[in-house]
């Protein structure tokens, strides 16, 4: 445990990120689940609907350092193929 003052705020500090980022994660992977749950359903309108709900979320999530970009230019890359994929 924390012994000095010092030390203590830095864990209540990471504790607090930690939740936070937890949040954040989640409220991302919701969005792509959306998308995904569009294209199984069938519903092209719905799927590219979700789809450009969910671009914005992925793009905020590299600029407040959730994913790396790369990471989001590949979820963004297969979700839009699943998308364009639909008949």
């Amino acid at each position: 445990m924390a012994n000095s003052a010092q030390a203590r705020k830095r864990a209540r500090q990471a504790d607090k990120r930690r939740t936070h980022n937890a949040s954040a994660r989640s409220r991302l992977r919701t969005s792509m689940k959306g998308v995904l749950k569009a294209v199984q359903s069938g519903d092209k309108e719905a799927a590219q609907g979700a789809f450009r709900a969910a671009m914005p979320s992925i793009d905020s999530s590299v600029t407040k350092g959730y994913l790396h970009k790369n990471t989001a230019a590949r979820y963004k890359s297969r979700l839009n193929a699943r998308v364009r994929d639909m008949a």
